[in-house]
């Protein structure tokens, strides 16, 4: 719980703890956009993987820029951010999103921003987590979305770094004692007893909208975005299945082992996401924040980048239920017996 202090009356001011979830976390920025519109003040940000690059790129004064630039990504345009590499730490490099992110934030150091940000990543080496609170914001958001297996880990002296999400999904901890009237958290790896649509949360008017959108992208082609990694199923191969020998140039042994290593790494991808889910439960049972939003894991898939748009409206949505919540509980708690 953040820490209240006797000399704010408001109750206006929020320290804010951004999960990862990969495209799920395109939610984070609708939640950040509602929490300005109702005039809260966002103190300090702690976040993970997507939740880290969410976090470090509003503290930099360019959450709307990063806005309008994902809002316009289509399902191609995601295709071309692909660059396949032959690492056997990972079948991305990131360099194509990194660059963008570059020419939003610069060479930012994170003891500048004026707004304090925790980012969180793993050490694979020293197995435990590291929290990034000065240094270069673009190597701390790097290490943090550094999904392990899929985006190459970032070398940091003896330090092999990969994404928080595998040991702090949530990164509560680090915003618990900052002086704030509440701590919101975001889990956008939630659990849920049956599978939950994006549509089916949203206000029925956008739901509709975003059900024409998605009829748009069939009629497209582009339906199937678990195949959106098309282009590093070279790079799996040779991760899960070596190079091989000669015989592989025949087609059919190629296709064969094409779709074997892609099951593997979707297995691999899907087990991470549940396992981010349970771990991020446990990390909210030990750290209760005062308002929790819960992005069902089951509204989309961790890498449907082309979905922001929608994303950032069920984000603003939800978050626009909770303060409710939480308005209505201070004004019955206010009110007199």
């Amino acid at each position: 719980m953040a820490e209240q202090h006797a000399d704010e009356e408001s109750g206006r001011r929020v320290v804010l703890a951004l999960g990862s979830g990969g495209a799920r976390g395109y939610a984070h920025i609708g939640i950040i956009e509602e929490l300005e519109a109702r005039g809260y003040e966002i103190v300090a940000l702690s976040g993970c993987s997507m939740g880290a690059l969410v976090a470090g790129v509003y503290a930099a004064g360019e959450l709307e820029a990063y806005r309008d630039w994902v809002c316009r990504l289509d399902y191609f345009d995601v295709l071309r951010l692909v660059d396949v590499t032959w690492s056997p730490m990972g079948a991305m490099k990131a360099s194509k999103v990194m660059s963008k992110l570059e020419e939003l934030v610069g060479d930012t150091l994170i003891e500048d921003l004026p707004i304090p940000v925790t980012t969180v990543a793993t050490d694979l080496t020293r197995q435990r987590e590291v929290w990034f609170q000065s240094g270069p914001l673009l190597q701390a958001v790097r290490a943090s979305i550094a999904v392990p297996g899929v985006i190459t880990p970032v070398y940091r002296g003896a330090q092999v770094l990969v994404d928080g999400g595998l040991l702090n999904p949530l990164p509560v901890m680090p915003a618990v004692g900052v002086r704030a009237d509440f701590l919101m958290a975001v889990n956008a790896t939630a659990h849920t007893s049956r599978p939950v649509t994006l549509e089916s949360l949203l206000p029925p008017e956008e739901a509709a909208e975003e059900q024409a959108r998605e009829k748009e992208r069939d009629r497209s082609g582009a339906v199937d975005f678990g195949g959106w990694m098309e282009g590093v199923r070279g790079a799996t191969r040779r991760l899960f299945d070596g190079f091989g020998s000669g015989d592989d140039d025949a087609e059919k042994v190629k296709q064969e082992r094409d779709r074997h290593a892609w099951g593997r790494l979707d297995m691999m991808l899907a087990s991470f996401d549940i396992a981010q889910g349970a771990i991020a439960n446990y990390r909210l049972a030990g750290y209760p924040p005062d308002v929790l939003v819960e992005i069902p894991k089951t509204v989309c898939g961790a890498y449907e980048f082309h979905r922001a748009e929608a994303l950032i409206r069920l984000g603003r949505h939800l978050a626009r239920e909770a303060l409710d919540r939480r308005e209505r509980e201070i004004e019955v708690g206010a009110s007199p017996s």
